[in-house]
């Protein structure tokens, strides 16, 4: 779970939203650290191959489904498949790590 401004937002939905969209291949949707707000939403996409969106786009989509706290406020694309776990799970943990690091968690 991610909060963002004292909101909880819960990754799956977000996801399940990204997800919906024709470009993407796969999603994972976590928190990042932000002075102001505590955390903010961040997604990391693998489009299908051949397959073109913008940030832009992206964003507008996810306009149309979610809440204005929950859609990402940082979306970075991924050139491959993202981290996985031996049985095909997400390692959002590896994808987050870069961003808390010498970090604290605001919330609890």
């Amino acid at each position: 779970m991610i909060v963002t401004g004292g909101e909880n937002v819960y990754s799956g939905e977000v996801e399940a939203v990204i997800y919906q969209h024709p470009a993407v291949r796969e999603t994972a949707v976590f928190g990042i650290p932000d002075p102001q707000w505590g955390e903010l939403v961040m997604a990391c996409v693998v489009l299908k191959p051949g397959a073109t969106v913008g940030v832009d786009e992206l964003i507008a989509h996810c306009r149309r489904f979610l809440a204005g706290y929950k859609i990402p406020r940082r979306i970075e694309f991924s050139p491959g498949e993202l981290p996985k776990s031996g049985s095909g799970k997400i390692l959002k943990r590896a994808l987050r790590e870069r961003f808390w690091v010498h970090q604290e968690r605001a919330v609890s």
